[in-house]
């Protein structure tokens, strides 16, 4: 047994837990009953605990094969997206999609269908999948795409590991010329100024805004919307065109021990943000960055989830559609300055539409918030849910721990075609988390 928890460190949970080193082994630990895969224990709940049968895929950690005509990576789901890069950039490979942490698993990252800055364009992460390889509770491994065993691959994306164990992936990279981004920083001194600067750069292939939750009046909502591109070579400086994958290096840093709750509080807040807020202003315009900055801006910081102190922490992500975006922003953020609750780590993006059976994104708005595990942060979560309710949205699973199940069924009726499905095949006793049993999948 082993305490365990999510990247927000609450819930936790004492799970049995099994590293399987193969395919045999991994089939012995699913026929011990209902379990959950784990991969780096990035989602930041309880999707990837199960307190009798935790599976961790650690152990399917290699590289199978690398097609450069297609850019096919056969890859087993074991694999992080930083050993990816870290292999394929120096030769002009870099992953179609992104979340924002580089130390998350592809099978993790498939479960969640995770999407990144350029979601608007390029979608989430199951369109740069070729094929997966599913294992069900019997040991048997099948391979699953867009034209065979479809139902199976569809019904995966999203589903927070509940359809089956993924072992392996052909996964689809992209060609890029160096490990630079041409950046652009937007600063936008309101809710409205920030949306018409995402909407005036739809071409754009990335975009992802910080915005200040703590701001209030003519300021509510006020943002800095950084926009990227892959930098070509004629982009870079002469220097760096002889070499143009060498980046520096961010100096590893660590919090080494959980702050006092009492480091977070109003004023804490509210100077945090002002001075991020003022910061962006003086680098407003045009710079090259390097991608470790511009895509995983917190992965410089090991252990940042020791900033909320020993209870954890919880995130709340919605996704407003398109048309009540404005409207339930603006709501959601005056709820959050209301409390006087804002989030250090607050982000805001706009998706593309899509069409899916389980993933997360609609075409419209995501914000995403940090907040201190604590009796007010619940009570506003609470809130806030009901915000989102009220505007059509719905929410990501992969950083939940604490929505109830009448709320994501009434919000995401899809979920009950998969709770029906799940019912129907045997999934639901063969895969469950913790997640699963609270929301009733």
């Amino acid at each position: 047994m082993t305490q365990l928890s999510g990247w927000g460190r609450y819930p936790r949970i004492d799970c049995a837990l099994s590293a399987p080193r193969d395919a045999d082994a991994l089939a012995r630990a699913l026929a011990r009953g209902p379990a959950i895969a784990r991969g780096m224990g990035r989602a930041y709940g309880d999707s990837a605990l199960n307190a009798a049968n935790t599976v961790s895929m650690g152990h399917f950690n290699r590289f199978l094969a690398f097609d450069p005509a297609t850019g096919t990576l056969e890859v087993e789901a074991g694999v992080t997206l930083a050993e990816v890069i870290a292999a394929f950039l120096p030769r002009g490979w870099f992953p179609q999609v992104t979340p924002g942490t580089k130390f998350v698993s592809l099978g993790g990252a498939i479960a969640a269908d995770v999407h990144g800055k350029n979601h608007h364009g390029a979608g989430s992460f199951g369109a740069a999948l070729d094929w997966i390889d599913v294992m069900g509770a019997d040991g048997t491994v099948t391979r699953a795409s867009h034209d065979t065993h479809s139902d199976l691959f569809h019904w995966t994306l999203g589903s927070m590991g509940l359809t089956g164990v993924i072992l392996r992936a052909g996964l689809r990279l992209q060609p890029v010329e160096s490990g630079w981004i041409a950046q652009t920083t937007l600063p936008a001194p309101s809710l409205s100024a920030a949306i018409d600067a995402f909407e005036g750069n739809l071409d754009a292939p990335y975009s992802v805004a910080w915005i200040d939750c703590t701001a209030r009046g003519p300021a509510l909502g006020r943002s800095l919307v950084m926009l990227g591109r892959h930098a070509g070579v004629e982009d870079l400086p002469p220097a760096a065109r002889r070499a143009p994958f060498d980046v520096p290096r961010r100096r590893a840093r660590s919090l080494p021990v959980d702050l006092p709750a009492f480091a977070l509080n109003p004023l804490t807040l509210r100077a945090f943000n002002a001075a991020y807020w003022w910061a962006g202003n003086r680098k407003a315009g045009a710079a090259l960055v390097d991608w470790d900055r511009y895509f995983y801006p917190l992965d410089a910081v090991a252990g940042w989830n020791r900033l909320y102190g020993r209870r954890g922490f919880l995130q709340f992500q919605c996704v407003l559609p398109l048309p009540a975006a404005a409207a339930g922003l603006d709501a959601l953020l005056r709820a959050i300055a209301a409390r006087g609750a804002g989030s250090f780590l607050a982000v805001l993006k706009r998706f593309g539409a899509q069409d899916s059976r389980l993933s997360f994104p609609m075409e419209g708005y995501t914000l995403a918030l940090d907040f201190p595990h604590n009796r007010e942060s619940l009570t506003l979560m609470d809130r806030l849910d009901r915000i989102t309710a009220d505007h059509g949205g719905r929410f990501y699973l992969a950083k939940d721990a604490r929505l109830d199940a009448a709320t994501l069924h009434a919000t995401d009726p899809r979920w009950s075609d998969f709770a029906q499905m799940r019912q129907k095949t045997g999934l639901a006793e063969a895969f469950a988390s913790a997640q699963s049993q609270r929301l009733a999948l």
